[in-house]
């Protein structure tokens, strides 16, 4: 019997892989998480039976979250990753040259622990010299803070159960209350077929915080549609414009850089900027 795995994108559209072994299936306290082995793209995790990360694609994901901020940024030494558990957006964070230091802070201790077990790619940020990382709710954590991070990267899952918040207006001003005096703040904000609402919650949102908001694009296979965003929000530099140079990448370079922001109309118009 074929055993596959499906999360249900839309009410109307299912995202199946054929996979060989459920690795690991349990309730935390915050979400059900899940680890299974798949034909197509290695180990996948769920959670809530959404695809968060596989082997495969990881590195387009966790590469365009961090990098666009990192390399736009002058010197981004401090940096904060509210979510992110399991470990690839720290891994791009501390490995690069100019962080001296990379806070992640995610809610669920279990989802740490799974990418200890079975994604060593991705969990093996966690021990570095650079790295810290902090057990607690991150929303909780940003309001504690005052002009501490140069980057704060909102690595979450979609807006539903604890993720709610991240989305908001007033934690997107707690983040900006966070950031030294010149900070930027990324938060993925979803697919631009299949969550409008979102993006435009997001960019609204972040738009109201930061003198400069922009979104842009990556390729993500195993996110809803393949296209997905993230919005940025700057207090002083251009997030267009490369300021530093960062490790060597699989998916981002300098041309990506510069042509994540070249909207479609489509996706210009949800943030209305459409020509």
């Amino acid at each position: 019997m074929d055993l596959w795995v499906t999360e249900y994108q839309t009410p109307s559209l299912g995202f199946s892989c054929k996979i060989t072994e459920t690795l690991r299936n349990e309730q935390t306290r915050f979400q059900h998480l899940a680890v299974v082995e798949t034909l197509q793209f290695g180990k996948m995790l769920l959670l809530d039976g959404m695809v968060m990360t596989t082997d495969k694609d990881e590195f387009v994901y966790h590469e365009m979250i961090t990098q666009i901020a990192l390399n736009s940024h002058p010197n981004p030494e401090k940096v904060l990753i509210i979510g992110g558990g399991d470990g690839g957006a720290l891994r791009e964070v501390v490995n690069h040259p100019a962080v001296k230091k990379g806070t992640l802070v995610e809610i669920d201790d279990r989802v740490i622990t799974a990418s200890r077990d079975f994604f060593p790619a991705l969990s093996c940020a966690f021990d570095h010299a650079k790295a810290e990382v902090i057990v607690e709710d991150g929303i909780e954590f940003v309001k504690n803070q005052t002009a501490e991070f140069d980057i704060i990267l909102v690595d979450s899952t979609e807006p539903v159960g604890p993720a709610v918040e991240l989305f908001s207006a007033p934690f997107y001003k707690s983040a900006a209350a966070a950031l030294k005096d010149d900070g930027m703040l990324v938060v993925q904000s979803e697919s631009p077929f299949f969550n409008q609402d979102v993006i435009q919650m997001a960019f609204k949102g972040v738009q109201q915080a930061f003198p400069i908001t922009k979104l842009y694009l990556a390729s993500v296979p195993t996110y809803p549609s393949g296209l997905w965003s993230f919005t940025v929000g700057s207090k002083q530099y251009d997030p267009e414009k490369i300021m530093t140079r960062g490790s060597s990448c699989k998916y981002y370079n300098d041309e990506v850089h510069q042509a994540a922001f070249k909207l479609p109309d489509f996706v210009a118009d949800i943030i209305g900027e459409g020509k």
